[in-house]
């Protein structure tokens, strides 16, 4: 690998929520494009670093590539997670960084610490039917879907769709 993952950096917050923004506005993934209420939340990184853990994967030449955002068990940016369970939200990567392996990469990195995390069990995430891409890396990974657990954000809009990987011993 040619990046590393790590905490993000006050200085860097702007920049994610650049490339956050521009992941999900450019792949059609806000319902209402830039108007969308969600896209500010995207682009808010200092406030998630302060409420929850914000990785960031960050190539040699100290580019940053994308980021996701990491939920312990109760964290107040948790949408779904129950008890004994961690979450990860917002995974993004830079268009010029994709087929890299940044995705996966961060993804790995919210296993790791969820199997860190005292008394948690699964590690759950929720995401559009649409991030097919995003899906194949939860797949490979071995999250399984957990349909009984999908949701709307917003009534009307499309569910949804969720998937949790069970730590084991």
């Amino acid at each position: 690998m040619d990046f590393s993952i790590r905490r993000i950096r006050t200085e860097e917050h702007e920049r994610l929520g650049e490339i956050t923004g521009q992941a999900y506005l450019g792949d059609g993934f806000l319902d209402f494009g830039e108007s969308d209420g969600y896209l500010r939340e995207l682009r808010d990184v200092a406030r998630r670093a302060a409420e929850a853990e914000v990785l960031v994967a960050v190539a040699d030449a100290g580019e940053l590539l994308g980021g996701v955002t990491f939920v312990p068990a109760g964290g107040p940016w948790a949408d779904i997670a129950r008890p004994g369970e961690a979450e990860f939200r917002m995974l993004a990567v830079a268009q010029e960084a994709r087929g890299r392996g940044v995705g996966e990469a961060l993804v790995r990195a919210c296993v790791e610490r969820a199997r860190a995390a005292e008394g948690c069990v699964r590690l759950v995430l929720s995401t559009q039917q649409s991030m097919r891409d995003a899906h194949r890396i939860y797949a490979r990974l071995g999250f399984a879907r957990t349909p009984e657990r999908d949701w709307e954000p917003v009534p009307g809009l499309p569910a949804l769709h969720t998937y949790a990987l069970e730590l084991g011993a």
